[in-house]
């Protein structure tokens, strides 16, 4: 790996900094070295110390980590990074993946539901993926048990990209070791995850807006009504993409979520035809940067009054950013700066939506 690709590592791997961090430190400061150099500075005007930078010698354990796995990284920004996924807010800055890097060039439909989905549900996500598959979409899932274990094996044939909340090198849930294996091979693995990453619960959601970015659309085949299958369709919406769900029986607590996605206007599917009819407009369609993405031209002077201005708007509540910059009377580009300082100390969280709240 050159040297631009490590300090980007060290940089992502820094506690503190997430995607929408990352992408601000690298538009401001040009390379991510530069950015590393300018951390203790910024986080000292934040009104903290510097967060733990991870050593050259960290990073270069980990990348020979994911080779041993098979894996190789791909760079937001550089050749080989999913171009739909990049359009996603807070995409990873980092990817590690194993496998087949050209399925992530194809059209792709990603297709989740229940873990604990029925017989006929499971039948029927696998017999689409395969359907879908032959017309030459790539579906992605989040290699989970039930629904997303259908459409990979679908779609395996043809093309399928598993998203996991582990490292490259974790298998879970255990019963899809094999499928996974076959999917490093066959298909592709993508993880955000450094190696030897467990699957906590926090980093479930985090692998849900992947498989989202990463899709024209996102399918529901069957959910309930608290599922993370609804965050994934929820954050496909969010990005500008289709959604779709499947309708099921009102007895079915499964079916609940997907019943009321279809109430809420999802498009209602029952067959592949109905599925490529609903992705075909979104084909060349491109989603609007965020706003928490602004990076000013420059260099940007602030006074301690302004960034106590701000301090006092911010409470542990999420709050949207076009609010603050309502109330503080800041130009963006102000803002902005001392919000990258705050969190850069670790007194900043940053939430979904483009809100924030002090830490």
């Amino acid at each position: 790996m050159d040297a631009d690709g490590l300090a980007r590592l060290r940089l992502i791997r820094t506690s503190s900094i997430g995607p929408v961090t990352f992408a601000q430190l690298l538009a401001r400061f040009g390379t991510a070295q530069a950015a590393l150099d300018a951390i203790p500075d910024l986080a000292r005007r934040g009104g903290g110390s510097a967060p733990r930078i991870p050593s050259l010698a960290d990073v270069e354990r980990e990348a020979m980590a994911v080779e041993r796995a098979g894996g190789t990284y791909l760079f937001a920004g550089r050749p080989g990074y999913p171009a739909l996924l990049a359009e996603a807010e807070g995409a990873p800055p980092v990817l590690s993946v194993a496998g087949d890097i050209g399925l992530l060039a194809r059209p792709t439909v990603a297709m989740v539901g229940a873990r604990n989905a029925s017989a006929a549900a499971v039948r029927f996500a696998r017999q689409l993926a395969v359907e879908l598959s032959n017309l030459g979409f790539v579906i992605v899932s989040g290699l989970a048990r039930g629904i997303d274990t259908a459409a990979h094996r679908g779609a395996l044939e043809g093309g399928t990209i598993g998203v996991i909340a582990s490292g490259l090198d974790i298998v879970y849930p255990p019963e899809n070791e094999a499928l996974q294996r076959e999917m490093q091979t066959r298909g592709l693995v993508v993880s955000e995850q450094p190696p030897g990453t467990e699957p906590h619960a926090r980093h479930f959601p985090a692998r849900n807006r992947i498989i989202a970015g990463l899709a024209l659309g996102t399918l529901v085949v069957e959910a309930a009504p608290k599922s993370g299958s609804l965050i994934t369709a929820r954050l496909a919406a969010d990005y500008g993409r289709e959604v779709m769900a499947v309708p099921g029986s009102p007895l079915d607590p499964r079916a609940q979520g997907c019943n009321q996605l279809i109430r809420d206007g999802a498009t209602l599917i029952q067959s592949a035809a109905d599925v490529v009819e609903a992705v075909r407009p979104f084909g060349s369609g491109r989603v609007a940067a965020p706003a928490d993405a602004f990076i000013p031209d420059g260099v940007v002077e602030i006074a301690d009054r302004d960034r106590q201005a701000v301090l006092t708007l911010l409470s542990p509540i999420p709050v949207p950013l076009d609010e603050v910059l309502r109330q503080s009377g800041l130009a963006p580009a102000a803002l902005h700066l001392i919000l990258l300082e705050l969190e850069l100390a670790g007194r900043l969280a940053r939430h979904a939506g483009g809100r924030v709240a002090l830490d």
